[in-house]
C-alpha cells in the first residue's frame, strides 16, 4: 500500500509545547501569520544581519548578508506558495478542508525566514569548520563516551539541523517548545528529514539526536510517514520543496548580481547569464528594455528580476505537475531540476557553473573562509576546554562569557559540547572576531 500525505493533516496550527492551549477558532491574525511575525521580531533572526552569506560583510558596496537573503527568500517563497495554493484550491474545490490551503503562503514565508537561523558565522565555511574540528582537528580526542549518532551529529554539523534546534530547544530559562512554532512551520524547514547517521557523503541531515523525538512528534501530527523501522528517516513535508526552491533561486541569482557589483563578473558576462533565462519569444522585449537603461547595475537588476520571476513561475508549475509524487514521497530531485522549461534549466545550470568557477573561488570569498575557519576552530578549542574542565581558573573566567541560556553544566558530554555549539553558531561574524581577538590578547578593554 502506497503511503500518502494529505493536505488536511499537513496544515496544522498546533504549536510545539503549547498543544494543550490549541484553539482552532479563527482570529484576526492566523497562527501562521503569528509565526511569521514572531520570527521577524526574534533575536536569532536579527543576528543574521551580521552573518556572512557569501561575500565578506560590506564596506562601501552593499552585498547580501544572511538577513537580506532570508527576507528575499521569504518574498519569493510566499509568491510561489500563493501560486500553488490558487491552483490547489481549484483542484480540491468542495473539500471540507480546502480553506486551509489559503495558509500556504504564510507557512512558506515563515519557513524561508527560519531556514538559515542555525547557520554559524562566516558562511558555509563555518559549518565546515565545526564539523572538521571534531573529525580532523583538536576535537578528535572527544569521541570518548559519545554514541555513534552523537559523534555523527558533531562531525557532520549541519546548519539546517541546527535551525530546528534553535526553534524547538528549551534553552535555560525559556518555555517548553522553544519559540512554540506551529507544527507545519517547523516541518517546512527540514530539508533533509533524517538523522546524521544517514547523512552520506554530502553530510546533510535534518535533526540532531537531541531533536529526534521532537521531529517524530511533528511528523506524527502531520501524517508524514517514516521510511524505516527505526523512524530516523521520513518523507519530506511538501512545502519543503517550495522553501528549498525559493532558497535555490535567491542565492544563485543574487550571488551573480553581487559578484557583478563587486566586479568579480564582467558586465557583459552577467547580462548574458541572466538573459539566458528569457526564451526566444520574449528576448526581443528584454533586449529593447536593456537598450533604454544605461546604468549597469540597473540593467542587471532588471534581468535579475526577470530571471527570478521566470524561475518562481516554473517551480510553482513543477510542484503542481508533480503534486501526487510529492505527496507520496516519490519525487526525485528538486523543483529546479523538475522545471518544464529546458531554457530555464539550462540557464540555471550555467549560473551554477559560473558561481563555482568564478565566485566561490574569488580571493575575497576564500579569505573570509580561511579567517572564519581559524576563528571558529580556536573558539571551539577554548570553549570546549572550559565546559569540560570547569574547575580550572581560566575555565571559570571564560564560562562567565557564555550566556546562561546555554547549558554548559549539562549532565552529559554530548550536552556540554552542544552548549558550546549553540553559543558559537549563534555568534555574528563581528562578535566571533571580537571574542577571538580578546582571548588572544589582541584586544583589551579601554582603560
Amino acid at each position: 500500500m502506497i503511503k500518502q500525505m494529505n493536505w488536511e493533516r499537513l496544515i496544522s496550527a498546533k504549536r510545539l509545547g503549547l498543544e494543550q492551549y490549541h484553539d482552532p477558532r479563527a482570529h484576526t491574525r492566523s497562527d501562521f501569520q503569528r509565526d511569521f511575525d514572531r520570527m521577524i521580531f526574534s533575536s536569532p533572526f536579527r543576528r543574521l544581519q551580521n552573518k556572512t552569506q557569501v561575500f565578506p560583510l560590506p564596506g562601501s558596496i552593499f552585498v547580501h548578508n544572511r538577513l537580506t537573503h532570508s527576507l528575499e527568500v521569504s518574498s519569493v517563497g510566499r509568491s510561489m506558495a500563493n501560486q500553488v495554493a490558487d491552483e490547489l484550491r481549484e483542484r480540491y474545490a468542495g473539500a471540507p478542508w480546502v480553506s486551509k490551503l489559503a495558509h500556504l503562503g504564510d507557512i512558506v514565508a515563515t519557513g524561508c525566514l527560519c531556514h538559515d537561523l542555525g547557520n554559524p558565522p562566516f558562511g558555509h565555511s563555518g559549518e565546515k569548520a565545526i564539523g572538521t574540528f571534531f573529525s580532523e582537528k583538536q576535537g578528535k580526542h572527544l569521541r570518548g563516551d559519545l554514541s555513534d549518532v552523537e559523534w555523527s551529529d558533531l562531525t557532520h554539523f549541519e546548519g539546517n539541523a541546527n535551525s530546528l534546534r534553535v526553534l524547538t530547544h528549551q534553552f535555560a530559562g525559556r518555555r517548553p517548545g522553544g519559540f512554540a512554532m506551529t507544527y507545519s512551520a517547523l516541518a517546512s524547514i527540514v530539508k533533509y528529514p533524517y538523522s546524521s547517521v544517514h547523512a552520506g557523503e554530502k553530510g546533510k541531515f535534518g535533526f540532531f539526536e537531541s531533536e529526534l523525538e521532537i521531529y517524530r512528534q511533528v511528523a506524527d501530527e502531520l501524517g508524514i510517514p517514516a521510511l524505516n523501522e527505526e523512524r530516523t528517516r521520513f518523507m519530506r513535508h511538501p512545502l519543503v520543496y517550495i522553501v528549498e526552491a525559493a532558497d535555490d533561486i535567491c542565492y544563485q541569482i543574487m550571488d551573480i548580481e553581487d559578484a557583478h557589483k563587486l566586479k568579480i563578473l564582467p558586465h557583459e558576462h552577467t547580462v548574458e547569464l541572466l538573459l539566458n533565462f528569457v526564451d526566444e519569444e520574449r528576448r526581443p522585449h528584454a533586449r529593447a528594455t536593456l537598450e533604454r537603461v544605461s546604468d549597469p547595475n540597473e540593467r542587471v537588476a532588471y534581468l535579475r528580476s526577470t530571471a527570478i520571476g521566470i524561475l518562481t513561475e516554473q517551480c510553482a508549475g513543477a510542484f503542481l505537475a508533480h503534486e501526487q509524487e510529492i505527496l507520496e514521497g516519490r519525487l526525485r530531485g528538486s523543483l529546479i531540476e523538475n522545471m518544464e522549461s529546458a531554457t530555464a534549466r539550462s540557464a540555471y545550470a550555467k549560473c551554477t557553473e559560473t558561481a563555482y568557477a568564478k565566485i566561490y573561488s574569488a580571493p575575497e570569498v576564500v579569505d573570509i573562509e580561511l579567517a572564519g575557519h581559524r576563528i571558529i576552530t580556536y573558539l571551539l578549542e577554548r570553549l570546549i576546554e572550559a565546559v569540560l574542565h570547569p574547575e580550572e581558573y581560566a575555565s571559570r573566567l571564560l564560562l562567565h562569557k557564555i550566556p546562561e541560556q546555554y547549558q554548559t553544566a549539562a549532565p552529559t558530554r554530548y550536552g556540554r559540547l552542544q552548549s558550546v555549539l549553540d553559543h558559537v553558531s549563534a555568534m555574528t561574524d563581528v562578535y566571533a572576531l571580537d571574542l577571538f581577538r580578546k582571548l588572544n590578547g589582541h584586544s583589551l578593554p579601554a582603560v
